[in-house]
């Protein structure tokens, strides 16, 4: 253990603990704004800076180790003078409109500038003499230069956890920017749209792309219905943006706020996530029966869930010769998107062109999703608005909803009801688990062989799991597979997602089916979830998927009433024609720069 003083206060670390780590160790905030627990060290801001004894200058402390007897003072004068010169160095080249900006009160900027930045301007504000643009041209979020710090987390977050560098570092000195490729609209690059660099930007540099106000036009329109859908990861961090603390349920006081906001009907994505298992899981056994049991060759295995659409676009992007592996499903926002104007408008006889379609999703990818020229089968836009959990937060807050002490109340009937199968699809291996609750019935008569459905192989936050389940037992029609061993696979962030792509590529994965998601922890950690999201805050919320689960009274998604009924009386049976028309689709090569 290494000791040191931090402000006459002796600590004991670990050696290669940096000096902001063994602040926190006695409860001691120094500021920063470069430094992310997710991210590797940068000390680019130089905000964390602090004084040592005998140090000629100031050093950053999240870049700088402990080191035996050091002594650190975090607030003295030459500290606290550092810092606010700094901050306001920062704000000289900052496009300082906070009333108007999305993230006001919730930018790191804006609250640094709080509490050191007061007072008199002593620097010349240099904004007027940038050419600062907007780029608007994604879907999913915009950029603004004029709000940039430079501070290098979205570089950071889009080359480490998601492997894409759709950004980076352009220029010197004076004209340094945050740039894409050539400078090319984002839209026009190898970007996800997954929004993990908004969730780690501190300013108003990066936002999602807000549409709350045409949502707000809809509700307001006495000639509109509209459907609202949520996404099981919304349930378990809109508490946060509302005062709860991390990992809270609140699904019931959610509905009822909804209701309240104006939403005409309250659904639930959770109802497509159980009809995606049953597209998918009877698209995977039809594809192993004809690749085991037949030897059809053309058959590609492994098959890549389809559900997330950050990875479908990095995979139309990295690897487009695997696209015959990805499922056709559509992911659960999308087949709802696709029910709610046929389906939904015939059983509550509504002209669809009538209703408005949104969603609330964890996700700034979906907003790019919403928008794909593919997802029209209703022969409508399927999903008009997308909405993230930090946007419902804020028309909660705008409708004036006192979200503590509402009473809880119940999705409406069609389209509403789920299983806990469905829950878990905001979890990473969360899909995967789903898929072999049912497959393994399917195929055996039997559940599968884990206490209480819990599939524990396939959970958890390594970057890859690996799960191999053996088959036994199997019915008569799927003989074929009897004593086989299927091998699975699971990735969260799309750096893992590319170890997996290189093993199929060079023809050495043993896996039979996969499962991708591209944001860290799966959904419950989208780009749309609130800020911040840390690695402890992704496992609370994973344990409160995981508890909302094991509440439910239906756990499998083939047992679910509105999936029944739907095929029933609509669709006919898994992977029919009527729900190919509807519930599948293709995907498209794309540049690969």
């Amino acid at each position: 253990m290494i000791n040191l003083y931090i402000n006459d206060q002796k600590v004991s670390v670990e050696p290669g603990t940096t000096v902001l780590a063994a602040a926190k160790e006695l409860n001691i905030t120094i500021p920063t704004l470069c430094n992310h627990p997710d991210l590797c060290v940068a000390g680019n801001c130089r905000v964390c800076v602090v004084e040592q004894e005998g140090a000629r200058t100031l050093i950053a402390s999240c870049a700088t180790p402990v080191t035996e007897g050091m002594k650190i003072h975090t607030n003295t004068l030459k500290v606290r003078n550092a810092r606010k010169h700094i901050v306001e160095l920062l704000l000289s080249e900052h496009r300082s409109d906070c009333t108007k900006c999305y993230k006001n009160q919730k930018c790191e900027l804006q609250s640094l500038a709080n509490e050191f930045a007061f007072g008199d301007t002593i620097f010349l504000d240099l904004v007027p003499y940038h050419n600062y643009t907007i780029d608007r041209s994604s879907p999913s979020f915009m950029k603004d230069d004029s709000k940039c710090i430079r501070c290098q987390r979205c570089v950071r977050t889009c080359t480490e956890l998601q492997h894409i560098s759709a950004i980076a570092v352009a220029n010197k000195g004076l004209h340094q920017k945050i740039s894409s490729f050539h400078d090319r609209p984002m839209s026009h690059v190898v970007c996800t749209n997954c929004g993990q660099c908004v969730n780690r930007c501190p300013t108003g540099a990066l936002v999602e792309k807000t549409y709350i106000d045409q949502v707000w036009d809809a509700i307001y329109d006495p000639e509109k219905h509209v459907v609202v859908q949520t996404a099981p990861a919304v349930r378990v961090a809109l508490g946060e943006d509302l005062g709860y603390d991390p990992g809270e349920r609140v699904t019931g006081k959610m509905v009822t706020a909804l209701r309240q906001i104006g939403f005409d009907s309250v659904l639930d994505t959770d109802f497509s996530a159980d009809l995606t298992i049953m597209e998918e899981g009877t698209e995977l056994l039809t594809r192993l029966k004809k690749a085991l049991a037949d030897g059809d060759k053309k058959i590609r295995i492994p098959m890549f869930t389809s559900c997330s659409p950050g990875w479908i676009k990095f995979i139309e992007h990295k690897y487009p010769e695997f696209l015959p592996n990805l499922s056709t499903c559509k992911s659960p926002q999308q087949m709802f998107g696709a029910l709610a104007k046929t389906y939904f408008a015939q059983k509550k006889k509504i002209d669809p062109s009538k209703i408005v379609s949104v969603s609330v999703m964890p996700c700034t990818a979906k907003k790019y999703e919403a928008d794909r020229p593919e997802m029209r089968s209703s022969g409508y836009k399927d999903i008009d608005f997308v909405l993230t959990t930090r946007e419902l937060a804020v028309m909660i807050k705008q409708a004036g909803i006192d979200f503590r002490n509402l009473e809880s109340s119940n999705y409406d009937s069609i389209m509403g009801d789920s299983t806990g199968a469905a829950v878990i699809f905001g979890a990473t291996g969360g899909v995967m688990e789903a898929a072999l609750r049912t497959a393994y019935e399917i195929v055996t008569g039997r559940e599968v062989p884990f206490k209480n459905l819990n599939i524990t192989p396939v959970r958890g936050m390594e970057g890859v799991k690996e799960a191999t389940l053996k088959i036994e037992g199997c019915l008569p029609d799927w003989k074929f597979l009897e004593g086989a061993e299927l091998k699975v696979a699971i990735a969260h962030g799309l750096v893992n997602a590319n170890k997996i792509m290189r093993n199929v590529r060079k023809g050495t994965s043993p896996y039979h089916f996969v499962e991708i998601m591209a944001c860290p922890g799966g959904c419950i950690g989208g780009g749309g979830q609130p800020i911040p999201t840390s690695m402890d805050i992704r496992k609370k919320r994973i344990e409160a998927i995981y508890s909302e689960d094991e509440h439910m009274i239906l756990r499998k998604s083939h047992e679910n009433p509105d999936v029944i009924a739907i095929y029933k009386e609509f669709l006919g049976k898994p992977n029919s024609h009527a729900a190919h028309e509807l519930l599948h689709t293709h995907y498209t090569e794309r540049e690969s720069y």
